[in-house]
């Protein structure tokens, strides 16, 4: 059985490459901040962590591709002055108990596909609205269906507000019983370092709205409080390949009561876990 540290928290560390790539001018000499927008990212994290929920009771290489295509509808002024959509892919390709070494024994844990409608308002505030279906192409848990709806606000420092309802019953990010609606409140301060270097310091609170944290048919409202640091470096890459930076972090996460019976179990096929 592995062995776990008495306070319930979890420390993740993460190193990432990201690049942006707008549509090329038609002299290809730089990139053309138009319609069409490509934001790719490869993040390597320590530890994989769902909302509170470990993912893996011991983890080795984890890898965490991406791909984004932003299409702008619209921009200018008035009440409404922006409305854009995106489509993505997100990857968790794993080595560890819950991939390679585990009973699947196939490193394509899980795959994330999603689309959102983003519209932007004067004051820097937005809503997206998001459909997103998560999968587990090594067949660790059942395909989670969400609608997610997300309102933040642009400035100091970036606040939030997030809540994802579950569409499906047998496919649940607590293997619970019943189908779970949960709300995230957060905030991403961050400060120049230099030149285009950032440091950000984020914060946020997960929360069960109804039945997302369950533990023995009991749902429990706290889930998880998380803070870390991300420190971001832009790479110089000529324009015409867009805009690259490396990222590094790292994170501390407090756990309820219910995340942290989670993270002591090794049951990994009756979860997203």
């Amino acid at each position: 059985m592995q062995k776990v540290p008495t306070v319930p928290f979890i420390a993740t560390l993460v190193v990432a490459l990201a690049g942006v790539v707008n549509a090329q001018t038609p002299s290809g000499q730089g990139p053309n901040t138009g319609s069409l927008t490509f934001t790719g990212g490869l993040d390597v994290p320590t530890v994989y962590v769902f909302r509170g929920i470990l993912q893996e009771v011991e983890p080795k290489v984890t890898l965490w591709p991406s791909g984004d295509l932003g299409i702008a509808l619209k921009s200018g002024d008035g009440a409404l002055r922006s409305v854009g959509v995106n489509l993505g892919v997100w990857e968790s390709l794993q080595t560890g108990s819950s991939g390679t070494n585990g009973p699947s024994r196939h490193a394509h844990y899980e795959e994330d596909f999603y689309s959102t409608l983003t519209l932007g308002f004067g004051g820097g505030v937005s809503v997206a609205t998001t459909f997103m279906a998560l999968s587990s192409p090594n067949q660790v848990w059942n395909t989670i269906k969400e609608m997610q709806v997300k309102v933040s606000k642009a400035g100091r420092f970036k606040p939030y507000g997030f809540l994802a309802t579950e569409l499906t019953a047998d496919g649940q990010a607590d293997g619970g019983a019943r189908t779970g609606t949960y709300v995230e409140l957060g905030v991403g301060p961050s400060f120049s370092l230099g030149g285009a270097r950032t440091l950000a310091i984020p914060a946020k609170l997960g929360l069960s709205v109804s039945d997302y944290y369950e533990l023995n048919g009991v749902d429990h409202r706290f889930g998880f409080f998380d803070v870390g640091a991300l420190a971001t470096w832009p790479l110089g890459v000529p324009n015409r390949f867009g805009v690259w930076n490396l990222h590094g972090g790292a994170d501390v996460m407090v756990l309820g009561d219910s995340t942290e019976a989670d993270r002591k179990s090794t049951r990994l096929n009756s979860s997203h876990v």
